[in-house]
């Protein structure tokens, strides 16, 4: 294996395990912090800003999985303090974190980003 592909493989798992160890795994009713982080690695080239310039397909489909299992007021606010933490950690870009949803064809009732009140979501 290549040293660049080896590098694409080890730094999102890196990044995984970094969150696991570091952010509460609380159960957050149908979804842990844990979960909703690793639904989301597959977005982590594109929400540094690096390429590609669009969300992959796996990108995409752990969006999805986030916005169905965090289905409920508390849910929802428990997974916009994850990833409101995670986002500041991990230095994510906030144009594309903005972008995410929408180029996902999902609804999510909150932005992920470092300045959102999560306890403002519905």
């Amino acid at each position: 294996m290549s040293g660049k592909k080896c590098l694409v493989l080890f730094v999102p798992l890196m990044v995984l395990c970094m969150l696991m160890t570091t952010l509460e795994s609380r159960q957050i009713d149908d979804i842990t912090c844990s979960e909703a982080i690793s639904s989301l690695l597959p977005c982590v080239p594109f929400l540094e800003g690096s390429l590609p310039a669009t969300p992959s397909s796996d990108c995409c489909v752990g969006v999805t999985n986030v916005a169905n299992k965090a289905n409920t007021t508390p849910s929802r606010r428990s997974t916009c303090q994850c990833l409101k933490n995670a986002s500041t950690k991990f230095g994510v870009n906030a144009d594309r974190a903005k972008q995410l949803p929408q180029l996902c064809h999902v609804s999510l009732p909150f932005v992920i980003s470092p300045t959102i009140d999560c306890n403002s979501i519905p």
